[in-house]
């Protein structure tokens, strides 16, 4: 039997295989031969993608999980290629030329409205303007700290602005304890990062020759904004993401949403915006394989959190923001949010609390005792937050330990909360709109770095630093 589990292991283990080749062929062949890279990679991210599902389907019988994670990639591709339609459907043209100045407010803006309309929103609303605003002077730091910020990093103070952080609202974390808790850490670092794109962008606009200037200047736009139908249709597939019951009611809003946007959409809109499906083509082909080969690599982890010898807040920070680089950050932060639920509540406090609120409900709250401090934390963050399900006494013990985790040990939730957010940035494949804005940006003709040129010359000297200075200012204890 021993053996029988060994060898299970070392299977797993090596399962793990294709998505590191998945992700050695989206870093590297580019590299070697784009021309080659772009006529095969279906057959790279399928072909591998299948090892995974036989192994699961014949090897261990685990129909369902594929199922699972079936349904999480038709609700990620219908979230994100229903917001690139409907958001192809909206015009928006800034009055103005690209100063430094211009651009930091076009970032500024996408990181504010990622928290309302999620990033990928944000990033689909937003990237066709901003490069058409740059094109005289387009770099690929413009779309690099794009992504970096309203793909990322802006949407980490609500429960719409990023997965990871709607997943845990669905798991209990109440939808405002996010901003209360994390604003002045999201300020630090979108400013810091903010201000490393503002020096780039100033060093490069003064090195702009004299007559680009002027040509610039001498365009004489005015601001433009058509397609205003389409907010309908966001406001449609917003309100979409917060339906669980019945299945697929979501998804089939979603589509519903994008062809009702498409179809009532000017085809001139559409020109403006030199709108195809080829972006979301592409995402649609790369992350079936990234969604089929990730899961023995999130099954590994989750059967495995508690072993890595993570146990700080900061190494759950550096962890999940590790991964979150590379796998879905949605999973990983559910795994990282189990994981903390394990090593950190006692079930005696959270059995202690729930026979008290049976018992006596929200008059406890006049008298506990002084000596319990979990209790009373716990039951502090209850009322706070869920006052009329203690006033019933219908909380159930997920809710219970959820608010132990606020009330005892909030700097856990809000280190995987960052690390999933922020570090998602830190690669194309980090989160959903990222390979959107990529391909969107190609498709406009600009020259983006490839997968280990964006690590390396600009996650590395960048986003780095910016996340160890708050690693360091808030999580080191």
């Amino acid at each position: 039997m021993a053996e029988e589990s060994s060898r299970l292991v070392a299977v797993d283990q090596l399962m793990i295989i294709p998505f590191l080749l998945l992700l050695l062929s989206i870093a590297i062949v580019p590299f070697i031969s784009k021309t080659w890279w772009e006529r095969y990679y279906p057959f790279v991210a399928v072909g591998l993608g299948l090892i995974p599902v036989v192994y699961y389907t014949f090897g261990l019988h685990n129909v369902a999980r594929l199922l699972e994670t079936g349904m999480d990639y038709v609700s990620f591709i219908m979230l994100v290629g229903s917001l690139f339609v409907v958001a192809g459907g909206i015009h928006i043209r800034i009055r103005g030329k690209s100063t430094p100045l211009a651009n930091l407010f076009v970032l500024v803006i996408g990181a504010v409205i990622a928290n309302f309309v999620g990033t990928t929103g944000a990033s689909m609303i937003l990237i066709r303007p901003y490069l058409r605003v740059n094109r005289y002077r387009i770099r690929p730091y413009h779309v690099v700290f794009f992504i970096f910020i309203v793909s990322n990093m802006g949407g980490a103070l609500t429960p719409i602005g990023d997965p990871p952080l709607f997943l845990g609202y669905l798991k209990g974390i109440p939808f405002f304890w996010v901003v209360e808790a994390v604003w002045e850490k999201w300020l630090l670092a979108i400013g810091c990062v903010l201000g490393i794109f503002f020096l780039l962008d100033t060093l490069s606009y003064r090195r702009l020759p004299a007559r680009v200037k002027l040509a610039a200047k001498e365009e004489h736009e005015e601001g433009e904004v058509s397609g205003l139908q389409n907010i309908f249709f966001l406001v449609v597939i917003l309100v979409a993401v917060f339906i669980e019951k019945p299945p697929l009611i979501r998804e089939l809003l979603m589509l519903a949403a994008a062809a009702g946007s498409y179809l009532t959409t000017n085809s001139e809109i559409h020109r403006k915006n030199d709108f195809n499906f080829v972006p979301v083509k592409e995402v649609a082909i790369l992350f079936l394989g990234i969604f089929a080969t990730m899961i023995p690599a999130l099954d590994w982890l989750e059967h495995n959190a508690g072993e890595l010898g993570i146990r700080t807040a900061g190494q759950f920070y550096w962890a999940s923001g590790t991964l979150s680089s590379f796998l879905d950050n949605a999973p990983t932060y559910l795994n990282f949010l189990s994981a903390e639920i394990g090593l950190l509540v006692k079930p005696e406090i959270v059995q202690e609390v729930h026979n008290l609120v049976q018992t006596r409900g929200a008059d406890l709250a006049q008298s506990m005792g002084p000596g319990s401090a979990e209790v009373r934390n716990t039951f502090a963050m209850l009322l706070r937050y869920h006052y009329d399900l203690v006033a019933s006494g219908s909380v159930t013990t997920e809710d219970i330990a959820t608010a132990y985790l606020l009330g005892n040990h909030d700097l856990y939730i809000q280190a995987i909360s960052l690390g999933a957010v922020f570090f998602g940035s830190c690669t194309y494949i980090g989160n959903g709109p990222n390979f959107m804005v990529k391909s969107i940006a190609e498709q406009s003709g600009v020259d983006c770095p490839s997968f280990l040129g964006y690590v390396v010359r600009f996650t590395l000297p960048a986003l780095i630093p910016v996340f160890f200075l708050v690693w360091l200012l808030f999580f080191r204890g």
